[in-house]
């Protein structure tokens, strides 16, 4: 059984927005939501700025008690995933909820409840620590937190595949529809890494830009001045759903998920494969799972997050695929203006491919200056474009070796 899987629910939490309209139009403007971090202090640390999301609250979505027990990652998801179920307008007390499931990506879980316990062992000794501590920061509180808020009792698991995490849980949601064990997933990914250790430990790696004088400044992806990514935290939730169950209530249908595909690098756990060659595969999986020839792709979401290495890979890889025509697509990078939101950032670049479909209009890679020989193809710089796009395509390269990609595109013949 081969089904068609649509997206019927967007849900976001940026440090630019936290409503996916409001976001678009920002992005389309090239407005920038990295700025100092404010949460704590970063005062002696090589990178002192991120992607966070201020004056963040639960209100409206989650009563006070219950928020309290839940790490800041599980609370972006879960209010992440009751905007995208509104946005569906499914309502679960009418739908079988062994057909209902949740497929959701986190690249570390929660941290933030990870360092303040252990500062509690620390300074308080263990009888302190706190007994919501494992529930807190394991990595599937979410997936699990999102299952229990709607009473989904169908598939529900957490996939933890670094930066790549959101795009490999969608693709596992899209495969689990098309199979026919269900017929609706929540799915995407969250994080919340902004914290002390989550900058510290980046920053020892030399993983993050240290461009402290002007922070909208420092993520620049594929600029021949980029200097590594921009730390960043949220989350991006879809509603996936089984077409003909989405048409039998009437949903509003985004786009069609068309295609996914996932490979490993098996090289270095952290250094992608200069030459493109993991990162082409999962490309090339996906385009051949949706039946999709290269020409017809008209937009990359790519990963681009900045970095020396990895923005050359893909560049590289995009070539591989694409070959003479790589140059006739529209390429650009969420990044230049969120940063890295690590797990998240497939669900939420995913979303910006989704509605750079709707509008015709591709998205710019901002803070784009000065060109790069290695990194010679169209990055839509600094200014929005209009388009005219049916397909679309969402990369995402993980530590680890993690590769994913999704294609996605208008509802094919219409109906």
């Amino acid at each position: 059984m081969s089904r068609r899987v649509v997206v019927t629910g967007l849900g976001v939490v940026t440090s630019l927005s936290c409503k996916v309209e409001d976001l678009w139009v920002r992005l389309c403007k090239g407005e920038s939501g990295v700025r100092f971090i404010q949460r704590f202090d970063c005062s002696r640390f090589r990178s002192r700025f991120g992607g966070e999301v201020s004056d963040w609250s639960t209100e409206g979505y989650l009563p006070p008690k219950e928020a309290k027990r839940l790490d800041r990652f599980t609370q972006f998801a879960v209010v992440g995933a009751i905007d995208a179920v509104r946005d569906s307008g499914l309502d679960f007390s009418k739908e079988d909820p062994y057909r209902c499931g949740v497929i959701f990506g986190s690249g570390i879980g929660g941290l933030e409840e990870l360092e303040e316990q252990h500062r509690r062992l620390l300074e308080k000794g263990p009888e302190r620590v706190s007994a919501f501590t494992i529930p807190k920061l394991m990595a599937n509180a979410a997936s699990g937190q999102i299952s229990i808020e709607f009473g989904l009792r169908g598939p529900n698991e957490a996939v933890v595949t670094a930066c790549a995490s959101a795009s490999n849980a969608i693709g596992d949601a899209f495969r689990m529809i098309r199979r026919g064990e269900v017929d609706v997933v929540i799915t995407g990914g969250s994080e919340a890494a902004v914290t002390p250790l989550g900058l510290s430990g980046f920053g020892a790696m030399r993983a993050l830009s240290e461009r402290n004088d002007d922070p909208t400044k420092a993520s620049r992806p594929f600029d021949a001045g980029r200097d590594g990514f921009v730390l960043s935290e949220g989350a991006g939730v879809l509603v996936l759903e089984e077409l003909e169950h989405a048409k039998r209530r009437g949903a509003k249908i985004h786009a069609e998920l068309l295609g996914y595909g996932a490979s490993a690098d098996a090289g270095h756990i952290t250094q992608p494969d200069r030459e493109g060659v993991g990162a082409a595969k999962a490309m090339w999986n996906a385009l051949q799972d949706s039946q999709v020839d290269p020409s017809e792709i008209g937009y990359i979401n790519a990963h681009g997050t900045s970095t020396p290495l990895g923005d050359v890979a893909e560049t590289a890889a995009i070539k591989r695929v694409f070959g003479d025509s790589a140059r006739k697509v529209s390429i650009s990078s969420t990044k230049s203006q969120l940063g890295h939101l690590l797990g998240a950032s497939g669900g939420v670049e995913l979303i910006v491919a989704i509605l750079a479909l709707r509008d015709g209009l591709i998205p710019p890679t901002i803070n784009y200056e000065t060109p790069d020989p290695e990194c010679d193809l169209d990055y839509t710089p600094n200014q929005a474009r209009e388009r005219k796009l049916s397909v679309a395509m969402s990369n995402s390269f993980g530590f680890g070796g993690h590769n994913a990609s999704l294609v996605v595109g208008h509802l094919r013949n219409g109906k």
